[in-house]
């Protein structure tokens, strides 16, 4: 009696052992995690030297980090982790002079024509942002 319950037992579990890697159909659903404030090169393109801070949170959003110490400085942090892969991180960085844009810092660079040509420019850098010329 208990050979014949264990029997169709024996011949189940077999079974599944020659099945190639369930586990794979099986995984869970893992969901892409996007966290912080996403700038992309058209938005910083359109940062112009000298303008406020309204006018710069118009265009980039709210800055994730806004530091009393540091208060010259904002600084944008975006994080992208996908359900499965490496995860992706960007930081950009934008300081003020008496509460107007004087340069901005990261690795989110403006997309220029002449650069489109050239190799590409290493990540976490300082760019000037050059002044406007003067109008008589």
């Amino acid at each position: 009696m208990l050979a014949r319950a264990l029997l169709p037992i024996l011949i189940f579990l077999s079974a599944c052992s020659s099945t190639p890697d369930v586990t794979s159909y099986l995984s869970p659903y893992r969901i892409d995690v996007r966290q912080g404030n996403y700038v992309s090169q058209d938005m910083v393109a359109r940062l112009k030297p000298g303008m406020t801070r309204d006018q710069v949170r118009f265009v980039l959003g709210t800055p994730l980090v806004a530091d009393i110490f540091h208060a010259d400085r904002w600084d944008y942090v975006y994080r992208f982790q996908p359900g499965r892969g490496e995860p992706q991180l960007r930081r950009f960085v934008v300081f003020f002079e008496d509460n107007k844009l004087a340069r901005v810092g990261g690795d989110v660079i403006a997309a220029t024509p002449e650069s489109a040509s050239e190799t590409p420019v290493p990540a976490a850098r300082v760019i000037e942002v050059p002044a406007e010329p003067k109008k008589d």
